[in-house]
């Protein structure tokens, strides 16, 4: 029965949410783009700030929003930790839930992962392996640890990887050096519902990845969408059978080409960045079909790109942004942000018109969609931060490493 009802939810988050949800990482459709509506351009804590608290513990993951509810990962006092405000910024809860492991980057923590939320249960992910299911309430329903169940954590550095929800439960990649898989663990009890290998023989850390799976309707089949040591994947999200295999995104079998920034899908294409933000393509969803286009030179490595409106936004980690045109690939503009001694490893976030570019330091830049490359505003939040920025009803919600805002016209 619930497995119907997981269906129905999934084909209803395919289509329609509230204006206040954002399920997860990147929104309801996986693109970073945000709702129609007017969004601040200046902010930061003594403007256009409705409130800001101190979350009591540190973390990167991006939170996410559900009705009139608020969930976000973080470590405090050494433990993986589970918290919910209401969008006054109120707590709602707070749960600790055991030891964590801490990040090797100085940006990163053990609270890399955002969690995932079909509107009744929230999941949670941390680098020390622990996966969590509570519901909306905070009451824990199930708990697994695939470092102890699957094998250890061999990448390189810290977990990226976000879960994410299918008809059948919770999907989560692990694909790292030596074992890697898809895992899809059932959301009423967290018994496994398949694992599947994921794994290639690539070059010296080409087979770790830190990126997203994105759940996609594809010609009537729900089909995960994994990119990741060198290949970009299709795998039915009920049995977890792989649908289709596309390679070629490592002519040179280079080594230390190891994946950050996610693929965005549209329109029947993955937009994928690689070799360290050397190139970005678009390809078909499926194993056979030449690439629509391909740009060398031209790319990101840790920020996944935003397509909207026929054109695809890219955000480097110096600072360079680019615009392309969905259909042909052309470079429609290209510029650089101020410089900083900080790099870009948040997302970019579309709303209103304008692309929210959050620099580590917790410089935030607006910058304008348009036809060419116009900085709007810059806004500084005064606490690192490598999460990104989400709408909430026309006001944006940001989280940095210590603090969560919310920004809007008062």
């Amino acid at each position: 029965m619930l497995r119907v009802l997981l269906a129905c939810v999934f084909s209803a988050l395919l289509t329609t949410v509230t204006s206040a949800d954002w399920p997860e990482w990147r929104g309801p459709d996986a693109n970073m783009v945000a709702p129609p509506g007017e969004y601040p351009v200046e902010f930061g804590p003594g403007q256009n700030c409705l409130w800001q608290i101190d979350l009591g513990g540190v973390g990167a993951s991006t939170p996410i929003v559900s009705d009139d509810a608020i969930f976000v990962s973080l470590t405090q006092d050494g433990q993986d930790t589970a918290a919910s405000f209401d969008l006054e910024g109120n707590e709602r809860w707070r749960v600790e839930l055991g030891e964590a492991r801490a990040g090797k980057n100085r940006a990163a923590t053990g609270s890399n992962s955002s969690p995932v939320t079909d509107g009744e249960n929230v999941v949670f992910y941390f680098k020390s392996g622990l996966v969590v299911c509570l519901t909306t309430d905070g009451k824990e329903l199930w708990r697994e640890n695939l470092q102890e169940k699957y094998g250890p954590d061999t990448l390189w550095w810290d977990l990226g990887t976000s879960p994410v929800l299918t008809s059948a439960g919770v999907c989560i990649a692990v694909m790292q050096e030596g074992d890697s898989y898809l895992v899809t663990l059932d959301l009423e009890n967290g018994d496994e519902v398949w694992k599947t290998k994921r794994q290639y023989r690539r070059p010296r850390e080409s087979d770790q990845s830190y990126t997203t799976p994105t759940v996609i309707d594809n010609n009537g089949q729900e089909t995960i969408v994994t990119f990741g040591a060198d290949h970009l994947t299709g795998h039915d999200a009920k049995t977890g059978k792989l649908l289709w295999d596309r390679e070629g995104f490592n002519p040179e079998e280079k080594g230390m080409w190891r994946v950050i920034a996610s693929a965005t899908i549209a329109d029947g294409l993955a937009v994928v960045p690689f070799g360290r933000a050397e190139f970005v393509t678009a390809v078909p969803l499926s194993d056979d079909g030449e690439p629509k286009w391909q740009q060398r030179g031209v790319g990101s490595d840790v920020p996944s790109p935003v397509v909207a409106d026929g054109k695809v936004f890219l955000l480097g980690d110096r600072g360079e942004v680019a615009c392309l045109d969905f259909e042909s690939g052309d470079v429609l503009w290209e510029d650089r942000l101020p410089r900083g001694r900080d790099k870009y490893y948040s997302s970019p976030l579309l709303a209103g018109g304008n692309l929210y570019c959050l620099r580590q330091d917790g410089m935030l830049f607006v910058v304008s969609a348009g036809d060419e490359f116009q900085l709007v505003a810059e806004n500084d939040l005064g606490d690192e931060s490598v999460a990104t920025p989400i709408p909430v009803d026309g006001t944006l919600l940001v989280r940095t490493r210590n603090r969560l805002f919310r920004f809007g016209a008062k």
